[in-house]
């Protein structure tokens, strides 16, 4: 499936062509005269009576070739509204082969100046597909041709929702992959690719990363055949002496947990548990291409979580890059041990202003906050209002957890400066969090997402169909955008 969204001056056969429409929350077709004949004006305006007004969307087949689809615009709409109207249309439009509309842009009555950009914006997100190994390919396309004079989208608009689509989808399709295909040898190779957007990219792989002392995140690649590596991606948009924002994101291509197995019924959805880069890469990704006028920094350490004779045991104390040593009780909780080593190397090397981690961390946030909210865990309150106001915004909401002295002493260990799981129970996404907090060195201000509930959908959301969701990306690009670029 595909979308093609045009500004070009087709020509419309009256007969014909489907129509896109927009009217009043009470459905109103009094501004819809120039748009159709009197004839047909009158035939809709009689099956109105009939209808039942409480829908977004009502589609009147004028002929057996043309239909006319009106749009209610409701009172009080939020962006995320607008979105979600553009993805609850892509439902009403998403069937036949191939199919033609002309959305007539001087019929929107609305307060938001890019209502179109948001409503395209929805329905392009809500049309993402994961097909690449699907044997017998749909090439089904969908046409909108915007005419009239009036809320068209502007330019750089435009450039800036294209941007954060090909971010999300990038990311999407990072998270998609299967593990035999995107392990850490492969990931690391296609963030080469990056180049070409303009963003500066440093791989770091087994034997520079031993040099600089990244045992904790090198533990957890012990059993894989394949490499382990720290990838950095630096965006320069701003001036040189600017402090980057820095995002880094948990990269584990496959988890298997290690000697600490999982069930198989909890394994087979771990290709997904790279998510937390796959955000990262993705907003790097659209910040470069929208120009953003910032610097930022996105770090993922890519690993894969594998068992054999040579892979880290339960009880093993390895040293990380931070100095602390940590003893590993439980070889499933790796995701912390990768992120232990990335946080006080982003924090060391660009000295950002804040430092933001993704990652699919627990099933414990899951239980708390199943597929609604991820946790949000910080040492900064104003960071914390930030993010937690973006969420809102974009529809990735957040739910903000506590971080406390007291949870340090169930991570306390007696052979080490820290254990990697709390074994007396409770506070799961918590106690993670707190462990993570150990690994900020000096004060910066910091924000944990764990995103475990919210990275994929079996069942599809509001802007996916179903599969990875991307989380995140749009996320992160409001919280820049709407504090940190001017």
């Amino acid at each position: 499936m595909s979308i093609k969204i045009s500004l070009s001056k087709k020509s419309i056969n009256k007969s014909s062509s489907n129509l896109i429409l927009f009217v009043n929350d009470n459905f109103k077709i009094n501004n819809l005269k120039k748009a159709l004949n009197s004839s047909e004006f009158s035939y809709i305006d009689d099956l109105l009576k009939s209808s039942d007004l409480k829908k977004n969307f009502l589609v009147f087949e004028l002929s057996s070739k043309k239909k006319v689809v009106l749009i209610s615009i409701k009172n009080n709409f939020k962006i995320s509204d607008i979105e979600n109207l553009g993805a609850e249309f892509f439902g009403t439009v998403n069937y036949g082969k191939n199919c033609e509309y002309f959305l007539n842009t001087d019929t929107i009555n609305s307060k938001f100046g890019n209502f179109i950009s948001h409503f395209l914006h929805g329905l392009k997100l809500k049309s993402y597909e994961f097909k690449k190994y699907k044997t017998k390919k749909e090439n089904r396309v969908i046409s909108i041709y915007l005419y009239g004079n009036k809320n068209k989208p502007s330019v750089k608009n435009q450039i800036k929702f294209k941007a954060l689509e090909e971010g999300t989808f990038y990311a999407r399709d990072l998270v998609s992959e299967p593990g035999n295909i995107l392990h850490p040898d492969e990931y690391a190779k296609r963030l080469i690719s990056l180049k070409k957007d303009g963003i500066k990219i440093n791989i770091f792989d087994k034997k520079k990363l031993k040099k600089l002392g990244m045992n904790a995140l090198l533990g957890v690649g012990m059993g894989s055949i394949r490499g382990s590596y720290l990838v950095t991606m630096e965006w320069n948009g701003a001036k040189k002496d600017s402090r980057p924002l820095a995002f880094v994101g948990k990269g584990v291509t496959f988890d298997t947990g290690g000697y600490s197995l999982k069930p198989a019924r909890f394994m087979e959805d771990m290709t997904y548990d790279m998510a937390g880069s796959a955000a990262v890469v993705g907003l790097m990704k659209s910040l470069a291409l929208r120009k953003a006028k910032i610097n930022a920094v996105g770090v993922v350490g890519l690993v894969e979580n594998m068992v054999s004779g040579v892979a880290q045991r339960p009880g093993d104390i390895v040293k990380s890059y931070s100095g602390k040593t940590i003893e590993v009780l439980n070889t499933d909780a790796e995701g912390r041990l990768v992120l232990a080593d990335a946080i006080t190397y982003t924090e060391k090397k660009f000295k950002p202003k804040f430092i933001i981690d993704l990652a699919t961390l627990t099933g414990a946030i899951i239980v708390c906050l199943g597929s609604e909210y991820a946790g949000l865990f910080s040492n900064d309150d104003n960071l914390s209002k930030q993010i937690l106001k973006a969420g809102e915004q974009v529809e990735e909401k957040l739910w903000r957890m506590p971080l406390h002295k007291n949870y340090d002493k169930l991570m306390n260990s007696k052979n080490a400066d820290v254990q990697n799981i709390n074994y007396v129970g409770g506070a799961g996404s918590t106690t993670a969090a707190q462990f993570l907090q150990r690994f900020i060195i000096n004060k910066t201000p910091w924000a944990h997402l764990d995103i475990a509930g919210m990275a994929f959908s079996k069942y599809g959301g509001a802007l996916n169909s179903g599969g990875a969701t991307g989380f995140g990306v749009r996320l992160l690009n409001q919280l820049i955008e709407e504090n940190y670029e001017k």
